[in-house]
C-alpha cells in the first residue's frame, strides 16, 4: 500500500479488472468545436441574406395611384389660371394689382413647396412667404375668388377644415369628397405635406397653415413640436414661425392650434402680428378663447382677419352637425356672413359635403375664408 501511494501517477498501472473511463469532455469539446466551424464556413460560403428563414415575396398594392387629384398635381406640366401676361408659365411675376382679390389663384405647383418663387424668401429652415417687390402678397396671390358671390348681396358662409395633413390618404380622401370654396387648414408636421396641399389647391380649396400657440395647460396639453410659448425672447418665438411657415407653401395665411394663453398676453403675441402684416399674410382666430387680443394685433398691424363664429362638430355625430349648420345658417342670416370650423373627422367631412349642395338653394353662398377675412 505504501509503495502504491508513493508511485507518481504517471507510472501507474491500471490494475487487471479495472474500467476504461472515456474523455467525456474532450468528445463534448471536439463536437462543439466542429459545429461552430461549420457555421463560420456556412456563412462564409453560402450567399444567403435571410440566413435560412422561410421568406415568401408579396406583391404590395396601394391605393395612391387611385386618387385623380393628387396624380394630376404630381404629373405633368405646372399650369396657372391666371392673366399669363402677370403670372407666366415659368413662374416669373410680373407688376400686379396687389389690391386684386384672387389675383394670383393657382391651381399649379411653381415648385415642391407649392410658392411663387418672386413670394418666397429662403431661410434656414426653408423658403417662406413674403410680399413680393411688385407689391404682391401671398394673401392677394393665393386667396380664391369670390368677388360675384360678395357682391350678390346674399348671406355667405365659409368653411375651414382643420388638422389635414397628417395622414396622407385620409387627407386625399377629404381633398377629393369636400365641395371647392371649402377652406383647408394644414398641420406643419405631416411627412406629405407637399402633396396633399397641392392635391387642395389643384382641387379648389384656399389653404391655411395651422401654427400651434401656447394653452393654459402647457404642457399638459401640447399643441405639438416648435409651439409658441409665453415668456420666451421674441426671436425664440419668431425662429420657431420661420420653421412652421416653411413646412409648406401656398397658404393665405396662419390659423391657431389652441393657444389660449398666448394670445391672450400681447407682449408675446405682437411680435407674431407684426411679422404676418410684414409679411402680408392673413390670419383667422378659431374662436376657442374670448380673451385673444387677436382682433386688435390684426387691426394695427393690418393683417387681413376673420374669426370663427362656431365649431361645427364639437360634438361628432351627424345629427349635432346638422343642428350646428343650421346654427352656422342663422349667423349667416343675421350678419351677412358666418365663419364655422370643423376637423377632417371622416363624418364631418361627409355631413358638410352633403349640407353645401343644397346651400345655395336656401339663399345662402359657400365662399372660401378670405372673402370674409378684412
Amino acid at each position: 500500500m505504501a509503495n502504491d501511494l508513493s508511485t507518481p501517477l504517471t507510472g501507474r498501472k491500471r490494475k487487471p479488472g479495472a474500467k476504461r473511463h472515456l474523455p467525456v469532455a474532450r468528445i463534448l469539446a471536439g463536437i462543439l468545436l466542429l459545429l461552430g466551424a461549420a457555421f463560420v464556413a456556412r456563412l462564409l460560403l453560402v450567399d444567403d441574406p435571410d440566413g435560412g428563414r422561410p421568406s415568401q415575396e408579396v406583391a404590395i398594392t396601394t391605393t395612391r395611384n387611385g386618387n385623380e387629384v393628387a396624380n394630376a398635381v404630381t404629373q405633368g406640366p405646372v399650369s396657372i389660371t391666371a392673366d399669363p401676361q402677370e403670372f407666366p408659365a415659368d413662374g416669373s411675376i410680373q407688376a400686379l394689382d396687389a389690391n386684386a382679390s384672387g389675383a394670383g389663384s393657382i391651381t399649379g405647383l411653381p415648385d415642391q413647396f407649392g410658392a411663387l418663387p418672386d413670394l418666397s424668401e429662403e431661410t434656414a429652415d426653408g423658403p417662406i412667404p413674403r410680399i413680393s417687390g411688385a407689391g404682391l402678397t401671398p394673401f392677394a396671390a393665393y386667396a380664391l375668388s369670390a368677388g360675384p358671390a360678395v357682391a350678390s348681396g346674399k348671406p355667405l358662409i365659409a368653411i375651414i377644415v382643420s388638422g389635414l395633413g397628417i395622414n396622407e390618404q385620409g387627407s386625399l380622401d377629404a381633398i377629393d369628397e369636400l365641395p371647392e370654396n371649402v377652406t383647408l387648414a394644414f398641420a406643419p408636421y405631416g411627412k406629405t405635406l407637399s402633396t396633399t396641399v397641392a392635391a387642395a389647391r389643384s382641387g379648389g380649396h384656399e389653404v391655411l397653415l395651422e401654427v400651434p400657440l401656447e394653452p393654459f395647460d402647457y404642457p399638459q396639453n401640447d399643441p405639438g413640436p416648435q409651439t409658441l410659448l409665453t415668456g420666451e425672447t421674441p426671436r425664440a418665438n419668431i425662429d420657431k414661425l420661420f420653421w412652421l411657415m416653411a413646412r409648406f407653401g401656398g397658404y393665405v395665411g396662419l390659423i391657431n392650434n389652441m393657444g389660449a394663453r398666448f394670445t391672450a398676453s400681447a407682449a408675446d403675441f405682437s411680435p407674431i402680428m407684426e411679422e404676418l402684416g410684414a409679411r402680408g399674410l392673413g390670419y383667422v382666430d378659431d374662436g376657442s378663447s374670448n380673451r385673444s387680443l387677436a382682433p386688435q394685433l390684426a387691426e394695427g398691424n393690418k393683417v387681413p382677419f376673420g374669426r370663427v363664429d362656431l365649431t361645427i362638430d364639437a360634438n361628432p355625430s351627424r345629427a349635432s352637425i346638422l343642428a350646428a349648420l343650421a346654427s352656422l345658417e342663422a349667423k349667416a342670416v343675421e350678419n351677412g356672413h358666418a365663419i364655422g370650423i370643423v376637423s377632417a373627422l371622416p363624418i364631418s367631412v361627409t355631413t358638410v359635403t352633403e349640407w353645401s349642395r343644397a346651400l345655395e338653394s336656401r339663399g345662402i353662398l359657400l365662399v372660401p375664408a378670405s372673402a370674409l377675412m378684412k
